[in-house]
């Protein structure tokens, strides 16, 4: 019998504003605990809260980004559930008529595109955060009233890559709209996985369970992976799946159930009564939509376009607004027709330098800025020095802060093109390698690398290869 996944994402921002939800407390990260609270948002008895206007323009921005239908009248409800990190025993949410409805998110998986649905965006405030210790647990209120955008998708997801794909794309529009800083490790971006899987044709859903506690993007796929293979297991060995709230456990490499599931009637919506409806007129609507800047997807076919990259290379150079800026700058300013010599810099020698410093190629400082890095490639197309050198030198500029010509003077890196000098050590070479030199003038042609290699290794590594390689050509052909 074969299976397949059926998977749903919801994933919370939050925001990037200065105050709160509905007070004025500060949102800044890494802060004392319990100093950023307020009677609000600690929900002492007559405190009243005020809506951001930031949080509810940055949810209707993000809706229109995603496709989505904006509800012109929204209001916002009491999700009743006690926690010892929710002060008031309830959280200001929003249930049956949120910012945003009816979205789509257009992903490639394996070269072919598919369309995610996504069911609403909606607003809400954030609860606090738990210390376990040994013996105790302590709890941090300042997370309290956060902002927080929940991005529901329809369960159109089949493969924990289509998840993966998905959470990429979805990350990468909200950076570009610079809503959030969506960092996962301060806990700006979270996500939990609904799935249920059922037999191959079937339309009716399985019984679902709910995933959390994935730090990562590469957590939440190896927790659906997990969780599909447990699934199919207990089914083809005649268990009942029960639905229930897993938690995944990154060292172990499995989930593991925390609780029964709650429905939503658990929660006892109704509607909040100390915020008035909202109204959101078609003007505002139109106003926010025309702050939309161009997104990763566009941006994307417009980098193939405009400077003849591939789709694997152009991907890589829109992940994020940051680089991506930073790329199209380098590309422009590259006086050369072929921009993917710019592009294999970018993505090649000059990303490995980011990684070793674990920052975007963006922050990487190159002295002279993009300047300096045109110089330098330059000089590898003209052949001033070799690719391999050129790498060398792009290390040593960012580590010493000297420029190009400056390194390659210092460590004697010029490439060898002057023909005399090449010639004398090419017929050495063929003198010392007789053999090679036989079976290229009968027909192996591959045997001419081998020489190339040879008066490369006599030349120190400083011979132009492309030269070198017509000297031994025209030598032995004429022989």
């Amino acid at each position: 019998m074969t299976y397949e996944a059926v998977i749903g994402l919801e994933v919370h921002v939050h925001l990037r504003t200065k105050s709160k939800a509905f007070c004025g407390c500060s949102t800044e990260f890494g802060n004392p605990p319990n100093t950023q609270t307020c009677p609000v948002c600690l929900g002492f008895p007559g405190s009243l809260p005020v809506l951001n206007k930031q949080a509810l323009d940055y949810a209707i921005l993000t809706g229109l980004a995603l496709s989505c239908r904006v509800n012109e009248f929204t209001k916002f409800d009491r999700k009743n559930y006690f926690y010892p990190d929710l002060p008031k025993n309830y959280q200001i949410s929003q249930f049956d008529l949120p910012v945003c409805l009816d979205g789509f998110l257009d992903i490639e998986v394996d070269g072919k595109s598919k369309r995610i649905n996504i069911k609403r965006v909606h607003l809400e405030e954030d609860a606090g955060k738990l210390i376990h210790k040994e013996n105790k647990s302590l709890v941090d209120f300042n997370r309290c009233g956060i902002p927080l955008l929940e991005i529901v998708s329809q369960p159109d997801m089949n493969s924990a890559q289509e998840a993966y794909e998905y959470l990429t794309l979805l990350k990468s529009t909200l950076e570009y709209l610079n809503i959030s800083d969506c960092d996962m490790e301060k806990g700006s971006l979270r996500c939990d996985a609904n799935i249920s899987i059922r037999e191959k044709g079937q339309t009716e859903l399985g019984t679902k369970t709910e995933l959390k506690n994935m730090n990562s993007f590469k957590g939440v796929k190896d927790a659906l992976e997990y969780e599909i293979k447990r699934q199919i297991e207990a089914i083809e060995g005649g268990e009942k799946i029960i639905q229930d709230t897993r938690l995944w456990d990154i060292d172990k490499g499995m989930t593991f159930s925390m609780r029964s599931k709650e429905e939503a009637k658990d929660y006892r919506y109704f509607p909040e009564p100390d915020l008035p409806p909202f109204i959101i007129s078609k003007e505002k609507e139109a106003a926010i939509k025309k702050t939309i800047p161009e997104l990763p997807r566009e941006k994307l076919a417009r980098f193939m376009r405009d400077y003849g990259l591939s789709a694997y290379d152009a991907k890589i150079l829109v992940d994020t607004r940051e680089v991506a800026d930073f790329s199209e700058e380098c590309l422009k300013s590259f006086n050369k027709p072929d921009k993917k010599i710019m592009a294999n810099w970018l993505i090649g020698p000059l990303s490995s330098i980011a990684a070793g410093n674990k920052c975007s190629i963006a922050e990487v400082k190159i002295p002279g800025g993009i300047a300096g890095l045109n110089d330098l490639i330059n000089r590898v197309v003209d052949g001033s020095i070799s690719n391999l050198a050129g790498k060398t030198v792009l290390g040593e500029m960012v580590a010493t802060g000297k420029n190009a010509e400056a390194i390659i003077k210092e460590k004697n890196l010029a490439q060898i093109s002057d023909t005399a000098s090449l010639e004398n050590i090419a017929d050495q070479v063929i003198s010392e390698n007789a053999k090679s030199a036989a079976d290229y003038k009968s027909g192996k042609a591959g045997a001419i690398m081998f020489l190339v290699g040879q008066v490369m290794k006599k030349s120190g590594g400083k011979a132009n290869p492309k030269v070198v390689q017509e000297i031994l050509k025209r030598r032995l052909d004429n022989a």
